[in-house]
């Protein structure tokens, strides 16, 4: 997969740009599936009215308004009671994945239990993360950012990338998310960890790893 893992969206022209470069046609050309499953599992956001904005496009963080030929729902929590040949050659043909933030250990929990964490590396879609999102392909995410506890009671995800993000690092909204509680998240991490603004997003394209910003980010190393 090319991932484009982002704060808070496509929300500048530097984003939206690397975006277009990763698909193979226009965005008005392709198809995109939304996950909004993460909202569900943070105290702050979802259920309810954020879970529409995020599906219906009319969230502050631009994803799923932004042109796309069309946008179904892919929702991992009812995936489980339904055979996959009901889902899995939709996601298999779709063109972006577009996920939503929210809680990154509930989102990597039904990333497993819907069986889409087997089904991602195999894909040649796009897979544009959000916040939580965006989280959710690290090897785990720090005991900051532990919100809902998984069964087995660790901050693990899905390890699809080998280094971990802080996002809305100095967000106004988020007090507590300053560069100097990065630098201590990032002091009890195992490998490479960004701090990224809401202006900030990283590309993945075969493992190469570029920084997209026209806001502030740091990368600390173990």
């Amino acid at each position: 997969m090319k991932l484009l893992l982002t704060s808070a969206g496509v929300n500048n022209k530097s984003i939206h740009d690397s975006l277009v470069s990763m698909l193979d046609k226009p965005i008005a050309e392709s198809s995109a599936l939304c996950i909004p499953t993460a909202l569900y599992g943070h105290p702050w956001v979802g259920p309810g009215v954020n879970a529409w904005e995020f599906i219906s496009g009319n969230s502050e963080n631009p994803m799923v308004d932004l042109g796309w030929k069309s946008v179904g729902v892919l929702e991992l929590t009812a995936l489980p009671s339904i055979d996959e040949e009901r889902w899995v050659p939709l996601v298999r043909e779709t063109d972006v994945l577009l996920v939503a933030g929210g809680d990154a250990l509930y989102l990597s929990h039904w990333m497993r239990q819907s069986g889409l964490a087997d089904l991602l590396p195999s894909l040649r879609s796009v897979y544009v993360g959000m916040s939580a999102g965006s989280m959710v392909m690290a090897p785990n995410i720090g005991e900051f950012f532990v919100g809902w506890n998984p069964p087995n009671g660790v901050d693990k995800t899905l390890g699809l990338v080998d280094f971990a993000m802080f996002p809305h690092l100095d967000h106004e909204m988020l007090p507590h998310n300053t560069m100097a509680a990065a630098e201590r998240w990032a002091a009890g991490m195992q490998g490479p960890a960004y701090a990224m603004d809401d202006q900030t997003a990283i590309k993945v394209i075969d493992g190469v790893v570029e920084v997209v910003s026209e806001g502030q980010w740091k990368l600390f190393m173990p």
